[in-house]
């Protein structure tokens, strides 16, 4: 009985295929080295540092549950917010601007007013977690 054997692959098929290899891996370092993380850039005070804020360099604005934005118990829209910032930036240079947000505020109403205080350059800018407090319906259980 005689038996058929199988053709031996030559060398030259192998190197095609650890070229191709190489050429990939390459490819794959190169374009993670494209990789640019989008994210919003925040100047953070140091750890050690002391900073004396005035209450009269503080501009506090609440977000509610329902994405409402309030200053000073009325509602305002994001326009009047801007040109309140404006004013009082020109008027008080170390304006810190601090915004109350409640726990089931929308995410994209808390990240519009941080874009809107990164546009105006706002050096001090500092957000705090509400108890669900809303300026409409006043404390809920509890109190503040």
């Amino acid at each position: 009985m005689k038996l058929t054997r199988r053709k031996r692959r030559e060398y030259g098929d192998s190197a095609a295929l650890s070229d191709l290899a190489f050429l990939l891996i390459i490819y794959f370092i190169v374009i993670a080295g494209f990789n640019i993380n989008k994210g919003f850039l925040m100047n953070l005070p140091a750890k050690d540092s002391t900073r004396l804020v005035l209450k009269d360099d503080l501009l506090r604005f609440e977000l509610d549950s329902a994405g409402a934005l309030f200053h000073q118990g009325s509602a305002v829209d994001m326009d009047t917010a801007e040109t309140e910032i404006r004013n009082l930036a020109a008027s008080h240079p170390n304006l810190a601007v601090v915004l109350g947000v409640n726990p089931e505020t929308p995410w994209q109403k808390v990240v519009s007013f941080i874009a809107l205080a990164q546009r105006l350059e706002v050096e001090s800018f500092s957000f705090t977690m509400t108890d669900g407090f809303t300026m409409t319906d006043g404390p809920a259980g509890g109190g503040r």
